[in-house]
């Protein structure tokens, strides 16, 4: 099995070994043990149960709540020749189910889900059907309240095992603080797992922290100093445009990056930085998931992050490569005030955020007891602004509602329009006599895109097919929808906005079940993540290596000799050293010829007159060890 696993590496991934710890969470996956990776980024994790699945027959789940990062790892597995599907937010109940069914029936190796749709009976039920080897949760910390991002429909994982008991499940993350980690086992109802932790030391990371006003300055100061590709990480979308603007008049090739641009923007953004293209992303922490870039060589950030779990995973993605690489904090006292009053926002009053749940079911019309698991498009300033709220007050009353498995929110992504035909051949074949305009759009569907259109969805481009049929792109969309009218195909139109999902009927915004006791707790652990974040760029008194790896439970005395402490502290230790000497030389040349005039000693010690060498001279005076006459001549203090 294990040289199978190796020979997949190579053969259908393209690597010629594996990364540190790999290997060995691979092996434990393929001997059936329930295990506990938790590899800091850049760890490539995705590799960790594809590679056991693709050895064993059945199919591998994945429970993953990064939409985007779901969608890209699915369209990457295809151009590999692998079968797989995703489920997520936004999709028709029609694809849904006809997707399951592939995962029973298909030959399907992957089937990656949003942690909301596991406990919807339409998915157990299939669920139940599937030859599964193998329950793959990524984002694992996502379990357990004591994390960073808790999301409540995690704990519906250990509910679903109990269908397939003797499969085995791997539970991944990046960064877990110990208290998480046991958390995970707990929640997950690990069996003997086993636990891999690989250190969170980067032995070729250099992390520092610049403490400054003008931060912008200090960044090109950075860039001009450090060559090759960079990302820059800021808190704003309105940031990112100006940075990058700013960087582009210096002659800095860079781009903006955030949620507020189309997605057709943001790929082009992304793809001409893999290519080095341009050199600097600028970007809110909307960039970054699943890209990986070996070859950046500094991560800087102009406001201060939440919390260091996402700091970390940020300044991780530099040098991926092994080569040196730098990660810089750049910050102030402001910053320092600003992070610890956002964490006081971060849980809103509990009237507020009953307010805002009614507010969303105004504004989608949702009468009570209505739309479980209805996805609507949103986009949460113009949500904001309609019913007159705070736009930051209501994005962490979302959050919150998020948080208590109320609503799942999506960044926006780019799903394709997607197509399958509902009918058999004979079927679809009286339509096109039927209807004469529809026949060349059924013709050119399956000359384009095969008879697998009738056993799946499959991504389709309006834009290519109305060429090649010399129609408009709007008439081509009228004629799929009016397939769509007669049923007998299903069209599922692109989309790129955010999606807002609820995940229950809709209440009583009065009666909203919301656990208080544990909305407490979190704004807690939120304010306890503010402080050690401050408390990491505040840092005077040891490695900032050493800092973190402490904050993650990792025990260390080591320091990594590269941040800015160990090389402050080289310097410091250099600097002694050379006073030390110096003033040794000194005493000795006083001992040796007694009285000197400044000259003479300069002379017989070799050295040139400078403002450094005045300023040893005189703090060994200040010590009292050697006096200085009235006529300007140095003698030993204990010379008779």
């Amino acid at each position: 099995m294990e040289s199978r696993a190796k020979e997949i590496l190579q053969q259908v991934f393209g690597f010629a070994e594996f990364r540190p710890a790999q290997e060995r969470v691979i092996a434990s996956v393929l001997a059936e043990k329930d295990t506990l990776a938790l590899l800091p980024t850049g760890g490539g994790k995705s590799l960790c149960f594809q590679i056991p699945a693709l050895t064993k027959n059945g199919i591998c789940l994945v429970v993953s709540p990064l939409i985007a990062l779901m969608k890209d790892q699915v369209d990457a597995l295809k151009s590999k020749g692998i079968k797989a599907a995703a489920i997520y937010s936004g999709m028709s109940y029609r694809e849904i189910d006809t997707t399951l069914d592939n995962c029973i029936y298909g030959d399907f190796k992957f089937l990656y889900v949003s942690p909301e749709r596991l406990k919807v009976d339409l998915f157990i039920e299939r669920f139940k059907q599937m030859p599964v080897n193998l329950i793959a949760v990524d984002e694992a910390h996502c379990i357990s309240q004591w994390g960073y991002d808790f999301r409540p429909q995690y704990l519906e994982i250990a509910q679903i095992r109990q269908y397939h008991p003797s499969v085995p499940i791997l539970a991944l993350t990046a960064s877990a603080t110990p208290k998480v980690c046991e958390d995970i086992l707990d929640k997950l109802l690990m069996k003997n797992p086993v636990e891999f932790r690989q250190s969170f030391a980067r032995e070729n990371l250099s992390f520092s922290v610049r403490l400054v006003e003008n931060k912008f300055e200090k960044g090109v100061e950075v860039l001009s100093r450090i060559p090759g590709t960079a990302i820059w990480y800021v808190r704003n979308r309105q940031g990112s445009q100006q940075i990058a603007k700013s960087l582009n008049k210096l002659g800095i090739s860079a781009s903006a990056y955030h949620a507020g641009m189309s997605m057709a923007d943001r790929n082009a953004a992304q793809e001409a930085w893999k290519s080095n293209k341009i050199r600097v992303i600028v970007s809110t922490n909307a960039f970054g998931m699943g890209i990986d870039k070996p070859d950046v060589r500094v991560v800087l950030h102009s406001d201060l992050p939440e919390n260091l779990e996402n700091y970390y995973q940020e300044a991780g993605r530099a040098g991926r490569d092994g080569k040196k690489a730098y990660a810089v904090l750049m910050s102030n006292e402001q910053d320092f005030e600003m992070v610890m009053e956002r964490a006081a926002l971060v849980y809103p009053p509990l009237d507020f955020i009953k307010r805002v749940y009614q507010c969303l079911a105004n504004f989608y019309k949702l009468a009570v007891g209505s739309n479980n698991f209805s996805s609507f498009d949103f986009e949460y300033s113009e949500f904001a602004r309609n019913y007159d709220l705070g736009v930051l007050e209501t994005f962490y009353a979302l959050k919150v509602l998020e948080e208590e498995g109320l609503i799942a929110l999506n960044e926006s992504f780019y799903a394709p329009s997607r197509a399958h035909f509902l009918v058999d051949p004979a079927r679809l074949y009286e339509v096109q006599i039927a209807y004469a305009k529809l026949d060349p759009v059924v013709k050119i569907l399956l000359r384009t895109y095969g008879g697998n259109l009738f056993s799946e969805y499959l991504s389709i481009q309006e834009a290519k097919l109305a060429k090649t049929l010399e129609i408009p792109e709007s008439e081509l969309i009228q004629r799929l929808r009016k397939l769509a009218e007669l049923e007998v195909m299903d069209y599922d139109q692109r989309k790129d906005k955010p999606q807002l999902t609820f995940l229950t009927p809709r209440y009583d915004a009065g009666k909203l079940p919301l656990n208080f006791k544990r909305i407490e707790v979190r704004r807690e652990l939120t304010l306890d993540h503010a402080k050690s974040m401050v408390a990491y760029a505040n840092e005077k008194s040891i490695c900032r290596m050493q800092f973190i790896q402490e904050y993650f439970g990792e025990k260390s005395d080591q320091n990594c000799g590269i941040c800015d402490w160990c090389l402050e502290s080289k310097k410091m230790k250099d600097l002694e050293q050379e006073e030390k000497d110096f003033e040794k030389s000194l005493l000795e040349t006083l001992a040796t010829h007694g009285e000197l005039s400044e000259r003479e000693l300069l002379l017989a010690m070799r050295l040139s007159a400078s403002d450094k060498v005045f300023s040893m001279i005189r703090k060994i005076e200040d010590s009292g060890k050697i006096k200085s006459l009235s006529n300007g001549n140095y003698l030993l203090s204990n010379h008779e």
